[in-house]
């Protein structure tokens, strides 16, 4: 079943183009991953210091596969401490 991923980034005030600059960072590895069917990273219009990445994957086990690259692992230890809150990812099927 396939996997869609919604991660919510919200910048620490100063650090919005330092976190867009990691979103798109991670873009292209991830999307050469073989269970990656999607990912593309925005940027809230109303808030500038909002940002998400939206994701999806052949199944679970892809997204699992992901979460333990290197890549992502930079990625997370990179974005930490750019944002304002604990880390945010949601696992979600589709329903409609």
């Amino acid at each position: 079943m396939e996997l869609f991923i919604f991660a919510r980034f919200h910048a620490r005030p100063g650090k919005q183009d330092a976190l867009a600059e990691a979103l798109r960072d991670v873009l292209a590895p991830s999307s050469e991953e073989p269970g990656c069917l999607g990912i593309y990273a925005f940027r809230s219009i109303r808030d500038p210091q909002l940002f998400y990445i939206h994701s999806r994957w052949k199944d679970e086990a892809a997204f699992e596969i992901h979460s333990g690259l290197p890549h992502t692992i930079r990625f997370v230890e990179r974005v930490e401490p750019l944002i304002d809150h604990p880390f945010d990812v949601t696992r979600a099927e589709q329903i409609g």
